[in-house]
C-alpha cells in the first residue's frame, strides 16, 4: 500500500515555498543593488556639468554611470593623496580641522573607523570564535578584532592576557558590544567570518556545514592549513 500523497493544497503550498526560497534572496539582492545605485546616480549625477552627463542628450537616465563617476573620482583623489604633495595638502587640511572644537572630534572618529575597516592590511574581523556570554554555560559569536591596546591593556596587564573581541546582536550584526575578554577563554572557530555573521543573522537557522575532515586535525595540525589555502585559492 502506498504512503500517504499530500493534497493537492500542501503541493502548491510547498511549491509556493520553495520558489520563494529560490526567489527572494535574488529579488532582495537585485533591489538592494538597485536602491544603492540609484542613491549614489542621485548624489553625483546633479554636480556633471551638462555636457558630461549621458542624460542630457539621451531620452531615459542611465543607471550606475554616477556610480562609475564616483569610482573614478575616488580612485583619482587616492592616487593625487598617495603622493608628496597630496599628503601635504591633506595635512593641512587635518590641521585645520584639528582646530574646530565639534568637528575634529567627530572627523577623528570617522577617520579612525574607516582606517580600521577598510585597512587591507590590517586583520580586523578576520576569526569567528566563542566566548561564554552572558553568563557561564551560555555561549556567544564573536569577531576577534585585535589585541587589546593602550590605556585598556595597561589596567589589566596584571590581571589577563585580553583580547578585544565584538559580540554582534541577532539579526543586526552591525550593533553589538565591545568585549575585552582572557585570551584563555576565547574558543576559536574554523568557520570564516561571513559564515559566522549569517549564523547570527539568520538566529542560527543557517548553519555553515562542517566537514567531516576537520576531525582529523587534531593528528595533522598542518591539514586545516592546507584546506584554508585551497578555499583561498
Amino acid at each position: 500500500m502506498g504512503g500517504h500523497r499530500p493534497g493537492a493544497a500542501t503541493r502548491v503550498r510547498n511549491y509556493f515555498l520553495t520558489g520563494l526560497v529560490i526567489t527572494g534572496p535574488i529579488g532582495i539582492t537585485l533591489w538592494l543593488t538597485w536602491t544603492f545605485i540609484k542613491w549614489v546616480d542621485g548624489w553625483v549625477k546633479p554636480f556633471l556639468p551638462r555636457i558630461y552627463n549621458p542624460d542630457t542628450y539621451l531620452s531615459f537616465p542611465v543607471p550606475g554611470f554616477g556610480l562609475i563617476v564616483a569610482i573614478i573620482v575616488l580612485t583619482i583623489v587616492g592616487f593625487l593623496a598617495a603622493n608628496f604633495l597630496g599628503r601635504s595638502m591633506l595635512s593641512v587640511g587635518e590641521s585645520l580641522l584639528g582646530r574646530m572644537p565639534l568637528v575634529r572630534n567627530i572627523y577623528s572618529g570617522l577617520k579612525q573607523i574607516f582606517e580600521t575597516v577598510l585597512d587591507q592590511r590590517g586583520d580586523s574581523f578576520t576569526k569567528a570564535a566563542l566566548v561564554e556570554y552572558p553568563r557561564r554555560g551560555l555561549w556567544a559569536i564573536v569577531f576577534i578584532s585585535t589585541e587589546t591596546r593602550g590605556e585598556v591593556a595597561k589596567r589589566l596587564r596584571d590581571k589577563a592576557e585580553t583580547v578585544s573581541v565584538f559580540l554582534p546582536t541577532t539579526p543586526n550584526p552591525t550593533s553589538g558590544f565591545l568585549l575585552f575578554v582572557p585570551r584563555e577563554d576565547v574558543v576559536e572557530l574554523t568557520m570564516s567570518v561571513e559564515d559566522a555573521a549569517k549564523l547570527v543573522i539568520s538566529a542560527g537557522l543557517v548553519s555553515p556545514a562542517y566537514p567531516d575532515i576537520l576531525e582529523d586535525v587534531v593528528a595533522e595540525p598542518d591539514k586545516l592549513e592546507r584546506i584554508r589555502q585551497r578555499e583561498d585559492a
